[in-house]
Order: structure tokens, then sequence, then C-alpha cells
């Protein structure tokens, strides 16, 4: 197996990289960068358990060639907030109990957040449609429309941003 050098630049730090050219954006993520936010599910891009932002934009980090991201800006659930200040819409999943096995979280996450960098205000059919294509099998979906609700109104009084 040949390995090709690269550059990411993930939760706003450059990392050099040696991979496969067949290796996942998941996979270095995960494997060789210890970050394990986004968690592997289907394998497929259909569940969203392994979304980040590509540039600001939600990806599914499973499917995406990691040297086909080379240079671009990776965010991943690590560096959208922290232990000390959460990103609202993380608060606003542990205020509503947005979470049961936790296995979702990651692509829930994701995909509100950056619907709600786009759009600071979105209706309950808005944030539903937008989090259609993320798999929950907990069942937790109301806790989890009401927790992207919650960081909404947390973003628009301007709390925690």
């Amino acid at each position: 197996m040949r390995l090709a050098g690269f550059e990411l630049k993930v939760n706003g730090r450059s990392v050099e990289l040696a991979a496969s050219h067949e290796a996942t954006l998941l996979h270095v993520l995960r494997n060789d960068l210890g970050l394990n936010g986004p968690k592997f599910g289907c394998g497929l891009g259909q569940c969203g358990a392994c979304t980040v932002w590509v540039d600001g934009v939600a990806a599914r980090a499973c499917v995406i060639p990691a040297h086909g991201v080379a240079g671009r800006e990776i965010t991943t659930l690590e560096g959208l907030g922290s232990r000390e200040r959460w990103h609202p819409v993380q608060q606003g999943f542990e205020d509503a109990q947005g979470a049961q096995c936790g296995y979702c979280l990651n692509g829930m996450v994701m995909q509100a957040a950056a619907l709600l960098a786009r759009e600071p205000n979105p209706s309950e059919a808005r944030i539903r449609s937008e989090l259609s294509g993320n798999l929950c099998r907990c069942g937790t979906h109301v806790e989890i429309v009401a927790a992207v609700r919650r960081a909404a109104m947390r973003m628009a009084k301007g709390a925690d941003t």
C-alpha cells in the first residue's frame, strides 16, 4: 500500500499526514488523529453518525477521501466547543436531555449547528427536515428537536455564542 502525504486543517490546526489514497476522512480523524466525536455508523454516508464540517458545511466523513479535503478546514465535534465553553447546540442537548445512547449525537449536533449557522431561527418543520438524514434508534427525536430550538433561542439572546 502506497502512502501519500498531505495536510489537513482540523479544528483550527494544521496536521501533516501520510495515508493511503483510499483512506476516508473518518478513518484519518479517528485512527490517526484520535478524534472520537465522529462515529462509524453505516459506512455509506446515510446515517449521519460521522458528520463533520468541511469549510463550515456539514459532510459525511465516512465517504470522503481524506486526501480530497487536503487544505480545507475540517471541524469535528471536538472543535465545535470545549469542556469549558460548549457550543449552544451542545448546551441545548444537555438542557433538553437530547441524548440516550449517544451514538447519533455527533451527527445531530454537527448538523444542527450547521443549520443554525445558516438559519438562526428555523421552524420546527425546518429542524426536522434538516435532521431527517441523521438516524437515531433510541427515539429521542422530540428531545433532539427541543434541544435545537433551545440552542436557537440561546443564540438569539447572545448567550454562549
